[in-house]
């Protein structure tokens, strides 16, 4: 079976990643599509649930060997992509595949799927709320944050080029806005 997929973007700190753990709880037909990495662990994440943390060179062997959906370097040396091992593991389980994934990749992924892909830009409220949203985590450098912040203000002028636009102003209404349209997608005959 081939399923659908449901790609949430957003610049880094908007919420898309507390969306989309919010519709795994709600919506048993979705399963989460776990992306690879070249970074370090954080301290709080588990190889194989948040990412799979790979070498760099693990990495590039497996762009070489086309192994990835889509790819991108984010950051220098800091890779991320999408498995074409992960869609497929999900898809023989009869699930749909979610993603949480930056804006490039989210483009990336929609343009090949076309429409069996719902693709949706999470938007924050503002770019102060997104570098206090950042500062809060305490995981970043000033350095980290204000590189995030700059890509961040050109990703937002993409936000025209996906399906959907949540505002997460509010976290309620950005995740029964995040229901409706996943749900109204799901049932939608192809």
């Amino acid at each position: 079976m081939q399923g659908k997929l449901i790609i949430f973007s957003a610049p880094s700190g908007a919420g898309k990643t507390t969306i989309v753990q919010h519709l795994l709880k709600v919506c048993p037909q979705l399963e989460f599509s776990v992306s690879a990495c070249s970074r370090s662990m954080r301290k709080y994440e588990t190889h194989g649930v948040d990412y799979y943390f790979l070498s760099l060179d693990e990495f590039k062997q497996k762009i070489a060997d086309d192994e990835f959906i889509e790819w991108e370097e984010v950051y220098k040396d800091n890779f991320y992509g999408t498995l074409k091992v992960e869609i497929d593991r999900i898809w023989k389980k009869g699930m749909h595949v979610i993603f949480d994934v930056d804006v490039v990749g989210g483009l990336h992924l929609k343009n090949q799927f076309g429409d069996r892909a719902l693709a949706v830009f999470v938007m924050p409220p503002s770019i102060h709320h997104l570098e206090m949203r950042l500062q809060s985590r305490e995981t970043e450098t000033s350095e980290s944050i204000s590189r995030r912040i700059g890509k961040a203000e050109n990703e937002i002028k993409t936000a025209d080029l996906f399906d959907k636009i949540i505002l997460n102003d509010k976290l309620e209404n950005a995740f029964a806005e995040a229901e409706k349209i996943v749900f109204e997608f799901l049932d939608k005959k192809d």
